[in-house]
């Protein structure tokens, strides 16, 4: 492939390869030569290169070849030398004329022709005179031309026509002669053609839409007579444009020849001719208009009904708007027209095509105010229809007034009117409020009144349209249904009043599913059984109100089992009574009665049959065994009048058929829903049933079943055509789909489906006729039955399904069907057959059938010559392979192969090639990696057919897609490879090119499907600089599959690729813009790049899977670019949330506007230069949904990126530096902007999206400070945006659950301190109030619109929001309340909560009693209260449960705080009862809450918060925040915290335990450090309550003077027993903390061989915390337990603690003691100075606890090379507490005294000062200890080093200030002896300490020069020498005496001293001397 990449074609190369391979090679050199020719001076190369090109036109190339072929030779032109043109021309116009005829010379012909129209497209005039002799040759030859030739030569004329434009004039009208006849060509590619060559020519030639308008409607008609979808869509863009042309005719052709403009009228006069009459002629005379006639055929009605969309479009929505109404009155009389409405099904058909064009023009190019006044022209209309009814005066006699004929006229008008405006509204959602309300419109009044309309189809119209308003506006919902239930009850004796109103009652039911908000719950209890009672009675009535009555009872079971629990016992009763209890009264019934009497009762069964399956299909939770039992009753009744009621009918006659039919449907729906186990007694009959049903031996007439095509496999469209589903025209398109009946759905076929769910993907439910619905519930079932059924049943009937068939004969039957079947006839049986043998083949799984089943089809195929049995057997190896798998068939897999693609060969029938083709793609994607071995067979057999199959046969290329993505997918990932891969993979990359090529869309879809295949195994290998400008294009093309394509390719690339993707597509727009190839790319890229289009496609685009695919696109565009591109991304949300009825995009750039048109989309061309007449449609609803939601994605990416995004000072410094940098605090202002903009608008669910998105920018916002003003905040200048978003919230009018979101934004902007001044905040506190004030309204208020959950939900989320708003007023900083948070901050939020106080205490603690109820499992439901909680009623129990669940942590803590605070509401149970009027509702207990004493009270407020918090911590699931976990131990904390919380939890010690219990439990599931730091928090405090209550017991003991032994735990024994001991549960969960954060603490984990001794390392922070936490708790444990406890557990504690000082003693950089270290130290001290040393029962065990305790401590500290960063000082330190705490048990322990001396000493010899200096405070603290025992052995042995030292440093004096420190403590240590000294030692003592200080002064000529440190001892020296003189004056004498030199020199000293400073020296001197005992300071005081 490489040799093809020459400008020259390399025909050395050519020559080598295989005759095969020739194409392909050629192909690919004039891919390359497309894209360089471009780029390169072609100068001294294009004759040689001309001779090529031309040479090649005559080696017969194939299609795609000759297509690049012609527009290399144009483009070789249009650059380079023009002056052979006309030869190559006149060479091709030779070959033209040509007159062989024979099918080899036929692809050269066709060549030429593609040259010819190439040059002209590309040089149009330079051409000159030339092309009346070109056209001439072409109409020549396109008379004797085969179809082929006929496609190619008129695409040619198209492009000649294009290329010319005007000046082609002269031929115009020989064009239209001679095309005008092939518009109804046999070839349906011909007809395609030929509309898009009339398309091209009525942009210059005027006749066609003046002279010749009639004409072309009528061609047109007769086109689409018999025509295909790609005709359809062809033509119906044709006349549409022409159409529209005549309307409004192009500026430029206007001013050349003077034009007579078409009216309105007269156009949609023509228009409507198509849709009533088809193309037999125009109407001349009123007479056979009304005989009837021959109905249109359906193609030329749905063809019209698209040109008619076209048209509209064409013209652009203002034309729209302006007349709308002219319009919408067309459109009508087309339905309300006889022939449109023959047959009911024909109506319906119409009804279809009018809805279709009210749609698409409606709802694709109005923008969201027109649609409001579209919404009114429809009211009008339906108000005008309702007065020619004459309905309104209500009376007996407007009844005779109508005639039948305007009836059935105007309920089809209706219908269509209703639907649209349904639709309408629903789409428009709460935008759609002013339409509603204007009371002008009165819209609801007059869909109301069609209500009464003598017509079914239309009341039903009307109930559907009220549903789509209550949906659209749910605060309609409540109103509605009471409006219409008064009226039901006022118009009882109405028939149409009885049937219409329950019909809307129904449907608002069906709707509530829809409306999260509900309804409230009384509404759900209608008039029901009021209705069936009295159905009885008046037998003119009793039809209506049977069927209404059971049509209201299934619509009521779609509320869910919440409501229905309530009923059923009724509902049972009734559906018993409504069948006959026994065999007797059945055959009784039947002996009696009239027609009119059995037609009640069949409405009456049916009807109930209905509500049970309503019943069993929305209630499963009711369904229990005894339920089902008490159903199956009515139901085995139903089964067995079945067998009655032929009999019946034959006796009264026929018309009782359908009321039978409709009991037979009903039963088959319950039944298929419930489990088969249940009915097996009835299954034979059932199945005779059954199969009578579908084998239609009852019916022949009827034989239509829809299901045929959900059976098949989806993958199989291709060969039947059905693909048409989904394209933009699905709705109308169905009515053509052969056998299937689809289409034909209408509400009146089954007014159940009015209140059912709507299937995905459907706007509005449409049943299918009685009819098919039978027989395709029949086969539902059947399917369902048949595998319980026992085999003597099963061969009476058989049909497919999924079960193991069983015994050999019933195979042989189902064989024989399902091969019987594959011969047939019609392509959609022929596809179900084979889908069923793949089924057979994969439930017998047996070798030997499948085998057997595979030969059949190989020897069918290799003697069948017919096109028939080729194509079914070919699919049937196809579906074996699929359903038993690579695996399964893999020995059949070389056949198969072998067979296929011979088949695939045979050119004569382009059906078997797509079929063969189709099924080896089902091979290929089955067998996986066994079909490695074939896929270069496969690949070049693909290739060829690509390169030769005539681009006609669409159903051929699609399918050689299919294989080439199966390819891909086979060879997978070693696509990526480089050797011998190279090849496989370039053919994948040509195959898709040449598909991509195609005119097809489809093809260009599976094109782009492989491309995107390709791309995710070897993305280096796609090219995306040309795929993606191509993927750009189709996102404007008409046809639906090819956008999806695109789109799913595009969210795919952007992935991995944004960049690249979206800078691709803006350089494409820059190629539009320069205006170079204008013609081809029809763009609407404007400079807002991409994403710009792809949001403005969410505005066009309704189908569900591509608006998902839009909106992944640009999410993930959205987190790989928005950060760099900031502004440009805050800018398209700004504009879509903006959204005025302005062009949206197009803002900044206007000079740009001159050169690029805002080319639309293809369908949608624009006319002329008028492009002003089609502003895009502003952003709808959705859209600025979503880009709200974008906007919160933003400011979380940008969260994530950098935190500079969100400092003012630093972003403005960054932006200094690169003004290209964007940071999101520089937009702030827009932020607040789009978030306001959204939080105030129309629409509900952007009002949330905008109330999110402030509630984040306040969170990410509120600390941000403003660096012109310190102290003051960034968005206090905001303050009034964000009132004033909030203040509508609080309406009364507002939902409940913008409202509840609101409150939480209130709560935070209140709590997040922006705003300091407090009038300032009142603004949004008084919202707050005022929500509270409707709180406190208690429950049921009068005018309630949504239901009670709702309620509940608001209620909920004011107090969760004054909770939120607590805390933060409560604790001045919420993180370091351990020491207690009642300290309360400077009062300003105080203050705003102060008042509200009381009242917010008890309706908290009210809404926690109600949570503690709900938590409570479902065995106690029995112990809830009947009438509801406080917020909540019994009713609605399971939606309450989640509002509680969303909101009671933040209440919890603030009950805690509030208790807490007020000492468990001390003061205010006095003023309790008067104070509350709702006291009943707020407190369950109302009345006995006065006699409660005050301690009861408290009991029961901890019961509840203990509860409730131990409850939750037990099990937090894992999708509760962890700020709930947060929440609730702060809340424990707190409450802790006061004395009467702290006396109840220690009474009850259990309570203690199981709090301890759930908190270690907590800790193994929940791992932050701030979780476990507060549960640290909450266990000290239970810890601190146990130690209060023991010293309680205590002195009231001493009191008593009893000599008890032990309190506290462990009594005498010591044993401390789980699950009741507390100490053991604390050490529990401490240890664990312990342990998860130190290692090494755990002996286990050294004994494990695989243990690595780690050095200690420096904690983090948090964990450091902990830990501390955990060691000073551990401390505290033996002071909780008896002398005999505290031995059992100490031996423990000093392991631990000494364990935590062992692992956590590590140096530190900045000499600070870690928090760990100093904690253990306490620890140690609290332990060894408790009073238990005291107590003598344990003398012994004491004392040897502290020596080997002291003893561990010796041994960690031992110096050690694998710890050299171990602390020293902290092991003194230890050391030094056990030696001064517990000197009694330590002294004359000879080993520990040995190990203590070694410890001081390595510390006086260490080379660290500051070691040193610690070490000399210690021993000084030892030296000095009361107990002489101790301190002497230590003052002898200890005492010389340490005057070795000192004399030491005169040598070598101190360097820095540590040092010097060090000498200062050793000297005051010398001191100190000297004064422990007795008087007769004191002078050796002194002879010692002062010789070393003098030693330690300068002479005065040094002390100058001397450094900083040195002149400090100096000074030091001298000052102690001065103090101690005084001190003891003898022996100074004497010691100063005996050396006289010291004197001298300390003499000079003092003279110096004084000389430099007397004054200093005075004041000196006259101190009083404090010094004498130095005390020491550790960093935390442990003595």
């Amino acid at each position: 492939m490489e040799l093809a990449h020459s400008l020259l074609l390399n025909e050395d190369a050519l020559a080598q390869i295989t005759e095969a391979k020739r194409p392909v090679f050629i192909f690919e050199w004039l891919r390359f030569l497309d894209k360089v020719l471009v780029a390169v001076d072609v100068k001294e190369k294009q004759k040689k290169l001309v001779d090529q090109l031309t040479g090649l036109i005559s080696s017969a190339p194939g299609p795609p070849t000759r297509k690049l072929l012609a527009k290399n030779l144009a483009t070789l032109y249009s650059i380079g030398d023009t002056f052979t043109v006309f030869q190559t021309l006149d060479k091709c116009n030779d070959i033209i004329k040509s007159k062989d005829d024979t099918p080899a010379y036929l692809p050269t012909k066709l060549a030429a022709v593609a040259c010819v129209g190439a040059f002209y497209e590309k040089m149009g005039r330079m051409l000159g005179s030339s092309f009346p002799d070109t056209i001439n040759n072409l109409l020549k030859a396109l008379k004797s031309a085969e179809s082929q030739g006929r496609s190619e030569i008129l695409l040619s004329l198209q492009k000649v026509l294009s290329g010319l434009g005007g000046a082609a004039a002269s031929c115009h009208r020989d064009i239209y002669k001679n095309a005008r006849s092939l518009l109804t060509d046999r070839s349906m590619a011909v007809r395609c053609m030929v509309a898009k060559c009339l398309l091209e020519l009525q942009n210059e030639a005027v006749f066609l839409w003046t002279t010749e308008l009639e004409n072309m409607a009528t061609l047109c008609f007769k086109a689409l007579e018999g025509s295909n979808y790609g005709v359809r869509v062809a033509v119906a863009k044709l006349l549409g444009t022409v159409m529209a042309t005549a309307l409004m005719p192009k500026q430029a052709a206007v001013m050349r020849q003077n034009v007579k403009r078409a009216t309105l009228e007269e156009v949609l006069e023509l228009m409507a001719t198509g849709f009533l009459r088809g193309g037999s002629g125009f109407l001349k005379s009123g007479g056979e208009m009304l005989k009837g006639g021959a109905s249109v055929s359906r193609e030329v009605r749905v063809g019209v009904t698209q040109a008619y969309v076209v048209f509209v479009t064409t013209l652009g929505g203002q034309w729209l708007e302006r007349n709308f109404a002219t319009f919408l009155s067309h459109v009508l009389d087309l339905v309300s027209h006889p022939r449109a409405t023959q047959t009911h099904v024909e109506a319906v058909y119409s009804r279809r095509c009018v809805s279709f064009m009210l749609r698409a023009t409606l709802g694709g190019l109005l923008g969201e105010k027109a649609q409001i006044a579209a919404g009114k022209e429809i009211c009008q209309a339906i108000s005008k229809q309702m007065r020619a009814v004459g309905k309104e005066d209500g009376g007996e006699i407007s009844r005779f007034r109508a005639l039948q004929t305007d009836v059935s006229a105007s309920q089809h008008v209706m219908v269509c009117a209703l639907k649209e405006l349904g639709s309408l509204v629903q789409s428009l959602s709460a935008t759609a409020s002013p339409l509603i309300q204007e009371p002008s419109i009165g819209l609801v009044e007059t869909v109301t009144s069609v209500l009464l309309h003598p017509s079914m189809a239309a009341r039903l119209a009307a109930a559907w349209c009220l549903r789509c308003v209550a949906v659209a506006l749910p605060y309609q919902l409540t109103p509605l249904l009471d409006r219409c239930a008064e009226r039901i009850n006022n118009l009882k004796s109405s028939p149409e009043a009885v049937s219409g109103y329950s019909f809307a009652i129904a449907a608002l039911l069906g709707g509530v599913h829809q409306c999260p908000l509900g309804i409230p719950h009384s509404k759900g209890k209608v008039c029901t059984e009021d209705l069936l009672r009295t159905a009885a009675q008046n037998s003119r009535l009793s039809l209506q109100r049977t069927q209404a009555g059971w049509l209201l009872l299934g619509a009521l079971m779609t509320l869910g089992p919440s409501l229905v629990r309530y009923h059923l016992p009724k509902m049972l009763l009734l559906w018993r009574n409504v069948f006959p209890r026994s065999q007797k009264e059945l055959e009784a019934e039947k002996a009696r009665g009239d027609a009119f009497t059995w037609q009640v009762t069949l409405e009456g069964r049916a009807g109930a049959l209905c509500a049970m399956r309503s019943f069993v299909a929305h209630c499963p939770e009711l369904l229990t065994e005894d339920v089902i039992r008490r159903l199956m009753t009515p139901i085995e009744c139903a089964m067995t009048m079945m067998s009655h009621v032929p009999a019946i009918i034959k006796v009264h006659g026929a018309h009782l058929k359908a009321s039978a039919a409709m009991v037979r449907l009903r039963l088959y729906d319950i039944l298929a829903l419930l489990p088969p186990k249940t009915y097996e007694g009835s299954f034979n009959a059932l199945l005779r049933e059954l199969v009578a049903e579908f084998t239609l031996t009852d019916n022949s007439a009827n034989t239509t079943t829809s299901l045929l095509r959900s059976l098949c496999h989806y993958d199989d469209s291709v060969l039947m055509g059905s693909w048409l589903q989904e394209t933009d025209h699905k709705s109308i398109e169905d009515q053509l789909q052969p056998n299937s009946a689809s289409g034909s759905g209408a509400l009146e076929h089954d007014p159940s489906s009015i209140y059912l769910r709507i299937p995905v993907g459907e706007a509005i439910p449409g049943p299918l006729p009685l009819g098919v619905s039978v027989i395709d519930a029949s086969v539902a079932l059947f399917g369902v039955v048949f595998p319980h059924v026992s085999f003597k049943h099963r061969q009476e009937g058989l049909a497919e399904n999924k079960s193991t068939l069983g015994p050999e004969e019933v195979r042989k039957s189902a064989l024989a069907l399902v091969m019987g079947a594959l011969d047939n006839p019609n392509p959609i049986l022929r596809c179900a057959a084979g889908e069923a043998l793949g089924r057979m083949a994969q439930v017998v799984g047996e070798a030997t059938f499948i085998a057997r089943m595979a030969q059949t089809s190989f020897d069918k195929l290799k003697s069948a010559r017919d096109v028939v049995s080729r194509t079914g057997h070919s699919l049937a190896l196809g579906c074996l392979h699929r359903y038993v798998g690579g695996i399964g068939s893999g020995q059949h897999l070389k056949t198969s192969v072998s067979i296929l693609l011979a088949l695939a060969q045979d050119g004569s029938s382009h059906e078997v090639q797509t079929w063969a083709l189709h099924s080896l793609a089902l091979i290929v994607d089955s067998s996986g990696p066994m079909y490695r071995g074939y896929v270069e067979p496969t690949l070049s057999l693909v290739l060829t057919l690509l390169l030769t199959v005539p681009p006609s046969h669409t159903e051929v290329h699609q399918c050689l897609g299919r294989c080439l993505g199966a390819l891909i997918t086979t060879v997978g990932p070693e696509l990526q490879g480089n050797s011998t891969i190279s090849t496989i993979r370039s053919s994948c990359l040509v195959g898709c090119a040449i598909m991509q090529d195609h005119s097809d869309s489809l093809v260009q879809a599976a094109a782009i499907s492989c491309l995107q295949q390709l791309h995710m195994f070897a993305p280096r290998h796609v090219n995306l600089s040309s795929l993606v400008p191509c993927l750009c294009v189709h996102l404007c093309s008409s046809h639906l599959l090819l956008r999806r394509a695109a789109v799913a390719c595009l969210r795919q690339l952007a992935q991995r690729e944004a960049a690249e993707v979206c800078e691709y597509a803006m350089s494409l727009a820059k190629r539009a813009g320069d205006g170079k190839d204008n013609t081809t790319i029809n763009l609407n890229i404007t400079e807002t790049g991409l994403e710009g289009v792809l949001f403005g496609m969410l505005d066009r685009e309704t189908d569900r899977k591509l608006c998902s695919d839009i909106h992944d696109t640009l999410g993930h565009m959205l987190s790989s670019l928005a950060v760099e591109k900031l502004s440009h991304w805050l800018k398209l949300c700004k504009d879509v949330l903006a959204a005025t009825t302005a062009v949206v995009f197009e803002v900044e750039k206007d000079e740009e506007d001159s050169e690029k048109k805002d080319d639309d989309d293809t369908m949608f061309t624009g006319l002329g230069e008028d492009d002003k007449s089609k502003p895009s449609v502003a952003p709808r609803w959705v859209t600025r949904v979503f880009a709200a939601d974008c906007l919160c994605r933003i400011i979380l990416l940008c969260e994530n990126a950098d935190k500079t995004h969100f400092d003012l000072a630093a972003a403005r410094s960054a932006k200094a530096k690169n003004p290209k940098g964007d940071l999101l605090v520089l937009h702030l202002s827009d932020l607040i902007r789009m978030a306001f903009m959204a939080a105030t608008d129309h629409s509900n669910q952007l009002r949330m999206a905008g109330l999110q998105a402030l509630e984040d920018i306040i969170k990410k916002f509120a600390s941000v400070p403003e660096p012109e003003f310190p102290g003051h905040v960034i968005l206090e200048q905001y303050q009034a945006n964000v009132g004033a978003a909030l203040r509508p919230a609080f309406s009364p009018d507002t939902p409940s659950d913008i409202t509840a979101k609101a409150c939480q934004v209130c709560s935070t902007w209140i709590g997040s301190g922006v705003v300091s001044d407090l009038n300032d905040l009142r603004r949004v506190h008084n919202l707050l109030v005022s929500s509270l004030d409707k709180v406190q309204a208690g429950k049921g208020s009068p005018s309630q619109l949504y239901s009670e959950s709702a309620t509940t939900m608001e209620k909920l989320a004011v107090l969760k929001a004054w909770a939120e708003v607590r805390p933060k007023t409560w604790s001045s900083d919420e993180d370091e309340d351990d020491v207690g948070a009642d300290v309360l901050p400077p009062d300003s939020l105080i203050t705003l909560v102060q008042p509200e106080l009381p009242s917010l205490s008890r309706l908290w603690l009210a809404m926690l009693r109600d949570y503690a109820l709900l938590t409570l499992p479902a065995e106690f439901s029995s112990q809830l209260p009947p009438d509801g909680g406080a917020f909540y009623t019994p009713e609605t129990i399971d939606t309450a449960r989640i509002h509680y669940r969303s909101s009671w942590a933040p209440v919890l803590h603030a009950v805690a705080l509030w208790l807490s605070s007020t000492e468990f509401g001390a003061g205010e149970e006095k003023e309790e009862v008067p104070s509350a009027p709702s006291k009943a509702a707020a407190l369950p207990q109302g009345a006995l809450s006065t006699t409660k004493t005050f301690d009861e009270s408290v009991k029961d407020r901890m019961h509840l918060m203990l509860g409730v918090s131990i409850e939750f911590l037990c099990f937090p699931r894992p999708e509760e925040p962890i700020e709930y976990v947060m929440s609730c131990l702060h809340a424990l904390c707190t409450l802790l915290e006061s004395p009467c919380a702290k006396t109840h939890i220690s009474e009850d010690q259990l309570l203690a335990v199981e709090l301890l219990n759930v908190l270690h439990r907590l800790l193994l599931t929940r791992d932050p450090p701030a979780v476990q730091l507060q549960v640290t928090a909450v266990v000290q405090e239970t810890i601190r309550a146990a130690q209060d209550h023991l010293q309680l017991q205590k002195t009231s003991k001493e009191v008593e003077k009893d000599s008890e032994p032990g309190l506290g735990e462990g009594v005498d024994t010591g044993e401390l027993v789980p699950g009741k001991s507390l100490v053991f549960a604390a050490m529990e969960l401490l240890v664990f903390v312990l342990v998860r954060h130190l290692p090494h603490l755990n002996t286990r984990v050294k004994e494990s061989p695989s243990h690595v001794t780690l050095r200690p390392q420096r904690l983090p922070e948090e964990s450091a915390r902990l830990v501390a936490n955990t060691v000073s708790i551990l401390a505290e444990l033996p002071s909780l337990c008896s002398p005999a406890g505290s031995m059992t557990i100490l031996p423990t504690v000093l392991f631990l603690i000494t364990g935590v000082l062992r692992e956590t003693a590590v140096k530190t950089s900045d000499k600070s003691v870690p928090m760990p270290v100093s904690a253990a130290l306490q620890g140690i001290k609290t332990i060894i100075t408790s009073p238990l040393a005291r107590v003598e029962s344990i003398q012994t065990q004491w004392s040897s606890l502290v020596r080997s305790s002291l003893a561990s401590v010796l041994e960690y500290s031992q110096p050690d090379e694998s710890r050299p960063d171990m602390d020293e000082v902290s092991m003194l330190t230890a050391i030094t507490l056990f030696l001064l705490s517990a000197s009694n048990e330590l002294v004359g322990v000879t080993v520990l005294q040995k190990g203590c001396l070694d410890r001081f000493r390595n510390g006086l010899n260490s080379s660290d000062p500051g070691v040193q200096a610690r070490c000399y405070q210690l021993l000084l603290s030892v030296f000095q200890h009361s107990s002489r025992a101790l301190s002497t052995p230590y003052i002898h042995a200890l005492a010389p080093l340490m005057v070795e030292k000192l004399k030491a440093v005169e040598r070598s004096r101190p360097r820095t200030a540590a040092e010097l420190q060090a000498v200062q403590e050793g000297v005051r240590v010398l001191e100190n002896l000297v004064g422990m000294g007795e008087e007769q030692n004191r002078v050796q003592l002194l002879a010692l300490l002062v010789p070393t200080l003098i030693s330690y002064l300068l002479d005065e000529n040094a002390i100058s020069s001397a450094p900083q440190v040195s002149k400090g001892l100096h000074d030091f020296a001298l000052q102690n020498l001065m103090r101690i003189g005084p001190l003891y004056p003898s022996a100074f004498k004497i010691v100063i005496g005996a050396a006289p030199e010291l004197k001298t020199r300390l003499e000079s000293a003092i003279r110096a001293n004084q000389a430099s400073s007397k004054a200093k020296a005075a004041a000196r001197l006259a101190q009083p001397t404090v010094q004498a005992a130095p005390t020491i300071t550790l960093k935390k005081s442990f003595f």
